[in-house]
């Protein structure tokens, strides 16, 4: 069966350049970057969904800097023993996780719902199947994937179950409690903990809990990293504009990255 499947009707997709078809003439082009845009119209809740092309910007340059590389080599480390064959990175962004996931396993997929994200991940890292999508109905056939992971993104888990063959694993990164303390507490003043355990009741049906590490470590960042940090943030546009502003004239920002991995395996 093929890996991929139409938006719009379910059929199999044949995945060819210049453009993916199925049975019921639904055609959609390969872009001169190499992803194909799956996100129809009618599927979209705005004209522009996900990241702006300044948030993508930001947080490429603050992952290219190294900043997460002990969460990127985590997860890598964690996928490594399961000798898996494919596997769909859910909201890969800008591909900088998704493309160290390819150096474990052979056939990768990354989507997004933000256009802007895959085009610049399509652009920089070959290999990797691109795709722009919604997670909310994944263009991937039924126990297509042996892993699907989501780092930060939404947890569609009907979804992730059903792409999913037996016995296949969901890899989840989340902030951990306390994960960027003193970046929210200058932003907000007070600050409430991440709640991670709060993801496990939606893998409770279904899915067992086979891995759980916290990855933890101080951060200090340069005046231009710290700007970098807050536009690819969801805190910054919730915070007060004053704060923001105050924040950012800081260099040699100290805090701290903490993120909870968990590694659940679907039952059969």
């Amino acid at each position: 069966m093929p890996a991929f499947i139409c938006p719009l009707c379910q059929s199999p997709l044949l995945a060819q350049a210049p453009s993916w078809r199925c049975e019921n003439g639904h055609s959609f082009d390969v872009a001169r970057e190499g992803y194909v845009n799956l996100l129809p119209v009618q599927h979209k809740k705005s004209k522009s969904p996900g990241d702006t092309p300044d948030s993508v910007q930001a947080r490429r340059a603050f992952l290219q800097a190294g900043h997460y590389q002990p969460l990127r080599d985590a997860v890598t480390d964690l996928l490594r023993p399961l000798a898996a064959l494919t596997l769909l990175d859910l909201g890969c962004g800008e591909g900088y996780y998704t493309s160290a996931l390819h150096e474990v396993v052979p056939e990768v997929t990354g989507l997004d719902i933000a256009k802007p994200a895959i085009q610049l991940a399509a652009r920089r890292f070959k290999g990797i199947t691109w795709l722009v999508g919604s997670g909310s109905l994944l263009p991937l056939a039924a126990q297509s994937q042996d892993v699907v992971s989501s780092l930060f993104s939404p947890l569609p888990v009907a979804e992730m179950a059903r792409v999913l063959r037996p016995g296949g694993h969901v890899l989840v990164v989340t902030p951990a409690p306390e994960h960027l303390w003193t970046v929210r507490e200058g932003l907000f003043g007070e600050v409430r903990a991440h709640e991670p355990d709060k993801f496990l009741k939606d893998f409770a049906e279904g899915f067992e809990l086979v891995g759980r590490e916290l990855v933890r470590y101080p951060l200090t960042l340069t005046q231009q990293a710290l700007k970098d940090l807050l536009a690819m943030t969801p805190y910054a546009w919730k915070a007060k504009a004053e704060r923001r502003a105050l924040l950012e004239q800081q260099d040699g920002f100290a805090t701290e990255a903490a993120f909870s991995v968990m590694l659940f395996r679907k039952l059969a």
